[in-house]
């Protein structure tokens, strides 16, 4: 796979480049060995283009998801409670979930489980695989 376009969000691709240019060489690396080709695997079934075969999202991101994770990168997930108090949310939020879901109760508020999850993440970087309508736009974002 290559990339064809890019948004660099916050200027976040500048960032990388001066703060961690070894990151970026391996992130290049890791597309590059993502062999495209080999995903398309998918036969439509859509009356337009019934049996043309397609691109895969299932089988792209498990090849990304095997570069990635074969170079260090690993998934990171977050759970915690929130509610509608912001001044409650920002008195919980370091605790872990149980107790933000304790508190928040005790305050007489309504705790609102929720999660935060990356696909990939490494030296503080944070990449996320997107495909699907995504790759019609050809656009990897960083």
């Amino acid at each position: 796979m290559r990339i064809v376009e890019m948004y660099s969000h916050l200027n976040g691709h500048e960032h990388i480049l001066v703060h961690k240019p070894d990151a970026w060489g391996e992130i290049e690396e890791t597309i590059a060995a993502v062999d495209a080709a080999g995903c398309r695997t998918k036969v439509s079934k859509e009356k337009t283009i019934q049996g043309k075969i397609l691109y895969s999202p299932t089988d792209i991101n498990l090849c990304f998801m095997s570069e990635f994770r074969s170079r260090g990168w690993n998934e990171r997930s977050t759970s915690y409670y929130i509610t509608s108090d912001v001044e409650l949310i920002r008195r919980t939020v370091n605790e872990p979930p149980e107790k933000q879901r304790e508190m928040i109760l005790e305050a007489g508020r309504e705790p609102l489980y929720t999660y935060n999850q990356t696909d990939f993440v490494k030296s503080r970087l944070a990449i996320e695989v997107r495909s699907g309508s995504m790759l019609s736009w050809r656009t990897i974002s960083l």
